[in-house]
């Protein structure tokens, strides 16, 4: 695999705003619920649409929501911005997206579109980490001591938790390599628990890199009540 040089890169962000969010328990979707006065989702695609190494943004939606984030696109006036009808599993959004991206792009951030706390300084690194193994994953250590169990709760395992990591979003690539780890997963009807995991699936190396432990996913109402305070 031919290493990309910092001066040929050409990076593209696909964000997740496709989901139904029902942990949320909410009427709408989660990602148009107010966070500081604006839609979590403009926060989020703020923090890529105004980093110098993003051309373009591609973000799946659910057609039920485009009437009101075309109004937030116009309203914080995102340009370059497409949108993508997602599909029945985030999988199945991001094979969408996939199809979205021109074939000039050689490195895509993945990222989820209730995740508004990333920094630049993430998305910088998640790029540059990227030139050199083609496969990148943005997460934290456990604090806690993390239990494997059975069918019946029974723990089987206590890994060592020095090596467990806990994984965020971005998830950066290699654009033919994740277009090509999507496609052959679609062909054999295999459905990954992120990313990263298809990628490992094909026997392509993943490198995690420090996130935060701010840059959390808003999921339950807890969640935004947090995320509200530390914007307060």
């Amino acid at each position: 695999m031919e290493k990309i040089r910092k001066d040929q890169v050409r990076a593209d962000a696909i964000i997740l705003a496709a989901g139904a969010g029902r942990r949320m328990m909410s009427d709408k979707n989660k990602i148009l619920l107010d966070l500081a006065g604006k839609p979590i989702i403009a926060h989020t695609i703020a923090r890529f649409y105004d980093h110098s190494m993003i051309r373009k943004i591609v973000l799946a939606i659910r057609a039920e929501d485009e009437e009101e984030i075309d109004s937030i696109i116009e309203q914080y006036m995102f340009k370059n911005i497409v949108k993508v009808i997602g599909g029945s599993e985030r999988q199945d959004s991001i094979y969408n997206c996939i199809g979205a991206i021109s074939d000039d792009t050689n490195i895509v951030l993945i990222h989820d579109g209730a995740r508004p706390f990333v920094d630049e300084d993430i998305i910088t690194r998640s790029i540059l980490e990227s030139l050199d193994c083609g496969a990148i994953c943005v997460g934290v250590p456990s604090k806690d001591t993390v239990k494997i169990v059975d069918s019946d709760n029974r723990v089987v395992q206590t890994p060592d938790r020095s090596l467990v990591w806990c994984a965020q979003t971005p998830q950066t690539f290699r654009f033919d390599l994740i277009r090509e780890a999507h496609t052959r997963a679609r062909q054999e009807g295999f459905l990954g628990t992120d990313d990263a995991s298809l990628v490992e699936r094909y026997g392509h190396k993943v490198k995690m890199i420090m996130g935060s432990y701010m840059n959390n996913k808003i999921t339950t109402p807890e969640d935004i009540r947090q995320a509200r305070y530390i914007f307060d």
